[in-house]
């Protein structure tokens, strides 16, 4: 056979500013100028069908939360919410709902899910004033406050900024004009208003969050072309809360209390007070909440598309190094119960920092390019995001952790435990805190959206693996369809598989993540090459109907370092953790908080890896792999893949505040361990509900 291809490789780290000359072929929507070009364009909502487990996944949030929370969350959901013109909640939990409903329905194309969402979506578009203003109508009178409904303030910023997020999705769905012309008047709005009621003035939120509005505004100038955009643009900048200077912040001091964490007050002067800012980085403890910092974290790279200093990308990129520094942990995420609570391994994980930071991420990597971005994306996607909710997608947990021995109603090291009934850990309805309720669910729709993008150049970009089929338009507006085909992050093959009625040349992008050493490419069986790990491949050639692209990920043992000398185990893009048989336990509880499952060990915890292991990973851990099939994986029972090793159980590394007690320090067989060496099985950290991760290592 004819060889018609060529490889050449890309490592994509920084945005470039391409003039629009040179990326006019795009038949998707880039940035106009003055704004810089994007490194990757988004596809249209519905382009990519999920295959395999990913579908599996969406269909159970169908069937569970996502499809039915109106039903199971009435009180909030129901038909007196703000945002369907009722006298309830109108703040930001039917817009979270939405922001995750919405991308479900359409990628599912599910009737009955679009009926859920479309009497808010019309609401919402038939709320509007003539002065621009939409969404719940305020209040004359304050009302009577009711225990769990947010009713207040309406004319909040924030809440707004969801529901843009949502109305976007819906018109990148169906190409409704009504949205286009909301937000127009929507943006003109916030220009005359926002100089006399900044984004902090109904909450702090707002001002946290401002990089959401901003990134909406700059969709909205790339698809009219409206100047009094860019003017809104830089307003909103003003006004958001500076992180930039933060992140670059070299000089901590102490001293942060705790209503500069929650300032409430519309009056407090928190984000323009430098001596305060001048005290505030992400090396101290509590000095962010967790979910402003995941959402925050776009803003500098949101705002660089109109400001390319450098020093926006240096920011973020400094930010994501201090936080794995001081409060990450191994499955990509970082403590923050709450607050930033550093990195021990019994702090807990907030559902909504997990979604969001997703979200920052997958919006990030269209402007950077940052193949770093997609490798933590993929990391906090395959193991942080499956195991907070359960198989069945019914209930949830407000926080995770990563050793996690015991979910159980009791007073814990958390940094708002008594705020919450101490059912923090407990998977409910509204365990915790209600927010996650309503937000979690735009984290697996939205990956979906964002496994592919589209190039400046005409061509597709494959940036995150899972088993889909794309729709899509390359080069002069030629459909195409990419069918790919894995068990990806359970097998270390993807395969590309192209349908097309006519012969068609664009660039094809591929990922090549940071961990994999020993990566190759080879179209129609033939020219396997060994490409370079943390790469951007692409390829470009005639492709004609049929012809098949596979990359070979191979995935070996190893290991990151954590606090206390603890180690955390790793193959290709799964954390592993240890295997621990579980006994669920319902718990009818009358209180706020409502019924909850209680879940305990069957199973001993308290074991160290032998060092002898890690010292030759080859010999000391052995792959264990069932055959993949379309099954749901995220489960103790189910797991498609394991590893097992040796391991020896620590007596006196007890349980404390029903948590893993510290990590024993630096343990050698001289010390009176009294235990012996015991096979055990560590299974992917998304498939476990009860799970050590960070371990001990005995000498």
């Amino acid at each position: 056979m004819k060889i018609r291809h060529c490889f050449f490789i890309l490592v994509l780290l920084m945005p470039s500013c391409q003039s629009q000359d040179e990326i006019r072929e795009s038949v998707y929507l880039n940035n106009r100028p003055p704004l810089i070009s994007k490194q990757y364009l988004e596809l249209p909502l519905g382009s990519i069908r999920p295959e395999g487990w990913l579908e599996e996944q969406l269909l159970r949030m169908k069937e569970g939360l996502t499809g039915h929370l109106d039903e199971l969350f009435p009180s909030v959901l129901g038909s007196r919410n703000g945002w369907l013109g009722g006298d309830g909640d109108g703040w930001e939990r039917g817009p979270y709902w939405l922001d995750g409903l919405v991308p479900l329905a359409w990628i599912l194309d599910d009737k009955q899910l679009k009926a859920k969402a479309m009497p808010w979506i019309e609401w919402t578009l038939n709320s509007q004033t003539e002065d621009g203003y939409f969404g719940p109508v305020p209040f004359e009178e304050e009302p009577e406050r009711e225990p769990g409904i947010q009713k207040s303030p309406r004319r909040d910023w924030w809440p707004k900024m969801v529901m843009l997020k949502v109305l976007h999705q819906y018109y990148d769905a169906t190409g409704d004009e009504r949205v286009i012309d909301l937000m127009t008047k929507y943006f003109r709005y916030q220009l005359k208003e926002l100089p006399d009621t900044p984004l902090d003035n109904w909450s702090f939120w707002a001002n946290r969050r401002g990089g959401d509005n901003l990134m909406l505004v700059y969709w909205l100038y790339n698809k009219t072309g409206d100047e009094f955009l860019l003017e809104l643009a830089e307003l909103i900048h003003e006004q958001t809360y500076r992180w930039t200077e933060i992140f670059l912040n070299e000089t901590c001091y102490a001293g942060i209390d705790r209503k500069h964490l929650y300032p409430f007050n519309p009056a407090n002067s928190y984000p323009y007070d430098q001596e305060l800012v001048d005290k505030l980085c992400l090396k101290q403890l509590q000095s962010f909440h967790c979910v402003n910092l995941a959402q925050g974290i776009k803003e500098p790279v949101i705002y660089y598309q109109q400001d390319p200093d450098p020093k926006y990308i240096q920011a973020v990129n400094k930010a994501f190094k201090d936080i794995v520094e001081f409060h990450g942990q191994p499955q990509g995420m970082y403590g923050g119960d709450e607050a930033l609570h550093g990195r021990v391994p019994t702090q807990g994980i907030e559902f909504c920092s997990i979604v969001e930071l997703m979200f920052s991420l997958e919006k990030m990597i269209a402007i950077t390019g940052d193949i770093n971005y997609m490798d933590h994306l993929e990391k906090i996607a395959f193991n942080a995001l499956p195991t907070q909710a359960s198989d069945d997608f019914s209930t949830r947990q407000y926080f995770q952790q990563a050793n996690q021995v015991m979910l159980t109603r009791h007073q814990r090291n958390f940094y708002v435990e008594d705020a919450h009934g101490q059912t923090d850990l407990c998977f409910g309805l509204v365990t915790g805190y209600p927010c996650c309720t309503c937000n979690m669910h735009q984290g697996w729709p939205k990956l979906v959206q964002h496994l592919w993008y589209a190039t400046p150049d005409g061509g597709l970009a494959a940036l995150m693996f899972a088993p889909n089929t794309l729709e899509a338009k390359v080069a002069d507006n030629i459909e195409v369809s990419i069918h790919e085909e894995t068990s990806y992050p359970f097998e270390d093959r993807v395969r590309f598989r192209i349908s097309t009625s006519q012969t068609v040349t664009f660039p094809f992008h591929i990922r090549i993540p940071g961990w994999c050493r020993e990566a190759s490419i080879s179209i129609n069986g033939e020219q396997d090459q060994i490409v370079e790990a943390g790469s951007m491949v692409v390829l470009k050639q005639d492709w004609s109907d049929g012809d098949m692209i596979e990359v070979k990920l191979p995935m070996h043992v190893a290991f990151s370092s954590w606090d206390e000398s603890a180690i955390a185990v790793e193959r290709g893009p799964l954390v592993y953790a240890l295997k621990i048989r579980e006994d669920w336990k319902f718990v009818e509880n009358p209180d706020r908080w409502g019924d909850f499952y209680e879940v305990r060990p069957t199973d001993p915890w308290n074991y160290a890896l032998l060092e002898s292991a890690i010292q030759d990973p080859e010999n000391g851990f052995e792959f264990l792999s069932t055959s993949p099939d379309d099954s749901y994986p995220w489960s103790i029972e189910a797991t498609p893949v394991a590893l097992r090793t040796k391991g020896m159980r620590i007596p006196d590394w007890k349980l404390y505040n029903e948590m893993a007690g510290p990590l024993p320090h630096r343990l050698r067989h001289k010390d009176p361990i009294n235990s012996t060496v015991e096979e055990i099985t560590l299974i992917p950290y998304g498939c476990t509900t009860l799970r050590i991760t960070e371990f001990p290592v005995v000498r």
